[in-house]
């Protein structure tokens, strides 16, 4: 997106990133992927308390919250999609910069998307994580009632039934909360973060 205003300059920190990082501990962006109901809030979430609880800052951006707020003028078309998934990432780039574990829960589903935004951040700072669950599953759980009322017509463009998901080619982590327990699947992230050398 270009920048509407030539009377602006990008402000570094005063403090130096190596030295924040010595004293903070590392920041980055885990961004979970996958269909509505498929359990990316649910796994963040739990990824979240068990971070905090060890003390480690983390931070759960879900798409729902920021919808009321920062996002509020978004629709779902394509391009409001790729509008909301561009504002979350920049906002998302500010916690990590700022020493947190975001964990970012989108459901963004169009792989160049998320790849602009791993591409923005230094190297190892964005781990996508691929909540691969499936459609019949997801449509079976549907805690918001939305493939039902997708099926039938009433919600246009939905991820999964009127609208492409693309899947992630080479995520650094896919879960399957089908076959996995939310506690699995914590496990699996802290290894994660801790081969990233995160922790």
């Amino acid at each position: 997106m270009s920048i509407k205003s030539d009377n602006i300059q990008w402000h570094s920190s005063a403090v130096d990133s190596n030295v924040r990082d010595e004293r903070l501990g590392k920041g980055a962006i885990l961004w979970f992927t996958g269909l509505s109901g498929s359990g990316k809030s649910t796994v963040a979430r739990a990824l979240e308390a068990h971070l905090v609880e060890n003390g480690y800052p983390a931070f759960v951006l879900d798409g729902d919250n920021l919808r009321f707020g920062l996002n509020s003028d978004l629709g779902f078309s394509p391009e409001d999609r790729i509008e909301n998934i561009r504002r979350v990432g920049e906002v998302s780039k500010l916690f990590g910069m700022a020493n947190v574990l975001l964990l970012a829960a989108f459901i963004s589903p169009y792989r160049a998307d998320r790849d602009a935004i791993r591409s923005s951040v230094p190297s190892g700072r964005f781990l996508e994580i691929h909540i691969s669950t499936s459609l019949e599953t997801c449509a079976q759980r549907d805690p918001k009632g939305l493939y039902a009322k997708a099926m039938n017509g009433d919600i246009a463009e939905f991820t999964g039934i009127s609208a492409p998901y693309e899947t992630p080619i080479s995520p650094e982590l896919t879960l399957d909360t089908e076959s996995l327990s939310l506690e699995e699947c914590v496990d699996k992230l802290m290894l994660l973060l801790a081969k990233a050398e995160l922790l």
